[in-house]
């Protein structure tokens, strides 16, 4: 039988979100897909990117809900079509943590697995953590092991938004690029979501308080946080690791190599 043609319109476009509000007042847009009774993966993108970006067209939505999963994923708060505040206050990695299960707790989600990205992936290491009894075993992509987004110059960043300063620092420069990269990125609530995760006091993950459920730690050989990565899935007490062939932190969640590991670890759960 021949292979029916699917426009790329059709694999791309994206539910009108529905709206969760965190403990804060924060309006959190969510998205879902997939057969209501299956089983739950809530999948968390990483920094400058949305739902939709990390996730939709690099097709993991489209893998998972054909795997039989139901899809919960969330724009995180200053990203994509939710609320983007301001104040670095808003943005503590604990405020992250909590967003997520809130939204859980909004679709009544008890039992689930939880796929990562990044930021998505440090918030996770959390999450996991927080609720094993929620979590039944997770995939942590890309996930740093020191200060998040410490290597931006925060300085050279607030100049370039309020003078249009030309900035000198490479690697800040490659942020400001993936910021405006993705359409509807605020760079001033991206700044505050870097300096409150800088000053939240606990933004490292601690190896010694580790979580306990089955994880696949996921990074790209060509990514420079692959030691601190792979560190860390050391430290779990039920970890493995997987290394991306000829990816970067930033093209790793294309990968479909990524893609068919992550897939297979869930399976087994």
């Amino acid at each position: 039988m021949d292979a029916v043609a699917v426009p790329l319109s059709d694999l791309t476009r994206m539910p009108e979100p529905q709206q969760v509000y965190a403990a804060d007042g924060t309006r959190l847009a969510t998205y879902t897909w997939g057969d209501l009774d299956a089983p739950v993966v809530v999948i968390v993108h990483g920094f400058a990117s949305n739902a939709r970006d990390n996730w939709v067209l690099t097709g993991w939505v489209r893998e998972l809900t054909r795997a039989g999963f139901r899809v919960l994923a969330l724009d995180q708060r200053g990203h994509g079509r939710s609320e983007k505040p301001h104040q670095p206050e808003d943005y503590s990695i604990r405020t992250l943590v909590t967003d997520v299960e809130t939204v859980m707790d909004a679709y009544l989600v008890d039992d689930a697995v939880y796929v990562g990205y990044s930021l998505g992936a440090r918030v996770g290491w959390e999450v996991v953590r927080d609720l094993p009894q929620r979590i039944g075993r997770a995939v942590l992509g890309g996930v740093p092991d020191g200060i998040p987004l410490a290597r931006l110059d925060l300085d050279q960043v607030r100049a370039y938004i309020a003078e249009g300063t030309p900035v000198s620092d490479t690697t800040t420069q490659n942020y400001i690029a993936l910021t405006e990269r993705v359409p509807g990125n605020d760079l001033s609530a991206l700044v505050a979501l870097a300096e409150g995760m800088r000053s939240s006091g606990a933004i490292d993950p601690d190896p010694a308080d580790a979580p306990t459920r089955p994880i696949l730690f996921a990074t790209g050989s060509k990514d420079a946080i692959i030691e601190g990565s792979r560190a860390l899935a050391s430290a779990a007490p039920d970890a493995r690791f997987f290394e991306i062939p000829n990816r970067n932190h930033f093209n790793a969640p294309g990968s479909r190599e990524f893609k068919e590991a992550a897939l297979a670890f869930l399976r087994e759960g």
